[in-house]
C-alpha cells in the first residue's frame, strides 16, 4: 500500500486523480502490459532439461501457500508474471492438477498463429482423471474470440487416436485434411501459448519418467 500512496491511493480516502495523473496511469498500464507479455517466456522454470516445456512460473511462483517473501528480496516481478499467466500447483500426487506451458516449438521459435503445428501426446499419460490441452492468446492470456474449439482433452470421444493410443493434436489457422476433430484454431498474426493440464497427476510426471514431446512446426 505504501507504493500506492504517492498516487493518492490511501485507506479511508477517496481517490480523485487529476488529468495528468490519469494520463500517467494509462501510459503506465500500457507499458506494464507490454512488459508482462514480453516477459512471459523468461520467468519460467524448465521441467525437462532438453525440452521447451516448462512450469509456467518463476521458481518462487509455484508455492501452494503463495508466500510473498523469499530469502533475500521481495520478488514482485516474478509474482506479477506468475499471476498474469497463473499456475496451479498440486498439493499431493493423484489430486489437483499440474500444468505445463511453452512459448516455443521444437526448434526454439515462438509459436505463431499463422503457422500449423502438431503435438504428439503419448499413450497412457500418467493421470488419474484426464489430460487437457488448451490454447491461449499471448497478448491477453485469454481464449481466442470465436474459436470453434479452445481445448482438446482425453475425455473427448470425437478426438481420433492412433493405433497405439497416442494422439496427434494440430494447432493452426486451418485444420489439416481429415484432422478436424484433432484441431485447435489460432488466428494469423498473433502469438499463442498452450497449457497442458494433468488432472490427478501421477508419479511419472513428477519423477519425469513421463515426457511430453515438444510442439513441432508442420509448415
Amino acid at each position: 500500500m505504501g507504493m500506492l500512496r504517492p498516487l493518492g491511493i490511501e485507506g479511508g480516502k477517496e481517490f480523485k486523480p487529476d488529468a495528468a495523473t490519469v494520463a500517467t496511469l494509462k501510459q503506465a498500464a500500457t507499458e506494464t502490459h507490454a512488459w508482462l507479455v514480453a516477459s512471459l517466456d523468461t520467468y519460467i522454470t524448465p521441467w525437462w532439461p532438453d525440452s521447451h516445456w516448462s512450469v509456467p512460473a518463476a521458481p518462487v511462483g509455484p508455492k501452494t501457500d503463495f508466500r510473498w517473501q523469499v530469502a533475500d528480496y521481495f520478488d514482485v516481478d516474478s509474482r506479477a508474471i506468475g499471476l498474469a499467466n497463473w499456475f496451479g500447483p498440486t498439493a499431493k500426487l493423484g489430486s489437483g492438477s499440474f500444468y505445463f506451458g511453452t512459448y516455443h516449438d521444437s526448434g526454439g521459435r515462438p509459436l505463431r498463429g499463422e503457422n500449423t503445428y502438431r503435438l504428439h501426446v503419448p499413450a497412457k499419460v500418467p493421470v488419474r482423471d484426464f489430460w487437457a490441452f488448451t490454447v491461449y492468446s499471448k497478448e491477453t492470456s485469454a481464449l481466442f474470440r470465436n474459436s470453434p474449439r479452445a481445448t482438446l482433452d482425453s475425455l473427448d470421444k470425437t478426438m481420433k487416436q492412433n493405433a497405439d493410443g497416442s494422439v496427434d493434436i494440430y494447432i493452426g489457422p486451418k485444420a489439416p485434411a481429415g484432422q478436424e476433430s484433432n484441431w485447435i484454431y489460432t488466428p494469423a498474426g498473433q502469438g499463442w501459448f498452450p497449457w497442458f493440464r494433468a488432472y490427478g497427476p501421477g508419479k511419472a510426471i513428477f519423477d519425469k519418467t513421463f515426457k511430453l514431446p515438444d510442439i513441432e512446426a508442420v509448415n
